[in-house]
């Protein structure tokens, strides 16, 4: 039985020029597009992100010259985006944590 296609849902954040090459767009594009079909992603692709909350995960692109990270929930009837952001440290600034935890919040409400 074939999964209908979740729609995106897009509360924080964008995958657009100039901040994206043309090859990182193609490829978050791809593995969100995965994600829509129901394909459940793995490392390196994705990673669990328990800190923001339960079925909350990462996308992890690599650019040219840096790394993106999109951040986002599965949901039974879409993928919700909580942001996206440039990747600069080894882990995720606080600031981003809470900010998605509290567009989640809202988005509830």
């Amino acid at each position: 039985m074939e999964h209908p296609t979740k729609p995106l849902v897009w509360l924080q954040g964008e995958i657009k020029t100039p901040l994206f090459s043309r090859l990182a767009r193609l490829e978050a594009g791809f593995l969100l597009r995965q994600l829509q079909n129901g394909e459940h992603l793995t490392m390196p692709a994705s990673r669990p992100m328990a800190s923001i909350g339960p079925r909350c995960h990462e996308l992890r692109i690599n650019d040219e010259n840096m790394t993106w990270r999109i951040l986002y929930r599965i949901d039974n009837d879409a993928i919700l985006i909580l942001d996206v952001f440039q990747k600069k440290t080894h882990s995720t600034p606080r600031s981003i944590i809470d900010a998605c935890k509290r567009r989640l919040r809202q988005y509830e409400e």
